[in-house]
């Protein structure tokens, strides 16, 4: 048994440091000089420890404008999608003699999974809506993440039902009921459902591609999909001459990936601890 847990430990510890890896390397070379960075020598270590590729990209208001989008995104999106997310899951938790015509809104929610109508016209009703070019743009088209809904209707579905009989008797409503009683207790599916809108908002670079027209309204993982494909958005001043000096590319997109990953990993240590658990009874019914 001994042997056993030990093999496990350390399978998982090497699984865990193959997902590290390439985190740790990144953030060495945007620590490191740029000929470190050029000559190869950085691992999981700064080599010739400098700030000056940080002190470079803050001072870029194209890199700063993008983490005001995402920053942007990120509120709003979360916002629409929890509230659509609960208001849909709630009614769709009952049993058929609850809500009639149940199981049909419910499969037509699971058909836009497994079917969509393309991108060209999903491209042209968002630019015949209105809002091409625009943050809502970046939020409207995916205001109700279908998986998530499923996840948080089974959680719902698992709930006591005595305490929404309760509820009845005491006069309150199915508004009332969901919002004092449902929600409170149900934190670890929100905290579920919460993790997936904020990472797929931060993450998502495609939409910004395409539906924004210029470079100044991406968002923060478009605006770093162009820089690691070699095409940069930042124009080099004659002030920047100095410091590029000691800043290379490598170390500059280093730095901005970096700086774009963080605050996303911030999260993660508060939800973590309902994330498990949130997933786990968000799927064991139907």
């Amino acid at each position: 048994m001994r042997v056993f847990a030990t093999f496990n430990y350390t399978v998982l510890f090497l699984l865990g440091f193959a997902c590290l890896f390439p985190l740790l390397h990144v953030l060495a070379i945007s620590f490191s000089s740029s000929s470190a960075a050029a000559a190869g020598f950085v691992k999981l270590w700064p080599v010739d420890f400098t700030t000056k590729s940080y002190e470079f990209i803050l001072a870029k208001p194209e890199f700063l404008r993008s983490m005001l989008v995402t920053g942007q995104r990120v509120i709003l999106g979360t916002i629409i999608n929890m509230f659509l997310t609960i208001v849909i899951a709630y009614p769709l938790s009952k049993e058929s003699k609850d809500l009639k015509f149940r199981t049909m809104y419910a499969w037509f929610f699971i058909f836009t999974i497994l079917f969509g109508g393309g991108l060209i016209p999903w491209y042209m009703t968002i630019k015949y809506v209105g809002i091409l070019n625009s943050i809502w743009a970046l939020v409207l088209p995916g205001a109700i993440p279908v998986f998530n809904v499923i996840l948080l209707l089974n959680f719902f579905r698992g709930l006591p039902k005595e305490l929404e009989e309760s509820s009845f008797i005491d006069g309150a409503g199915y508004w009332t009921t969901l919002w004092k009683i449902f929600v409170p207790i149900s934190l670890p599916a929100m905290a579920t459902i919460g993790l997936f809108t904020i990472v797929g908002h931060w993450n998502s670079w495609f939409d910004g591609l395409i539906l924004m027209n210029t470079p100044d309204q991406y968002p923060l993982a478009s605006y770093l999909q162009r820089i690691i494909k070699g095409i940069d958005l930042t124009k080099i001043t004659g002030q920047d001459a100095l410091v590029m000096s000691q800043v290379s590319d490598r170390t500059a997109k280093a730095a901005q990936i970096f700086v774009g990953t963080f605050p996303i990993l911030l999260v993660y240590p508060f939800l973590q601890r309902y994330f498990v658990q949130g997933i786990v009874l968000g799927s064991v019914k139907e």
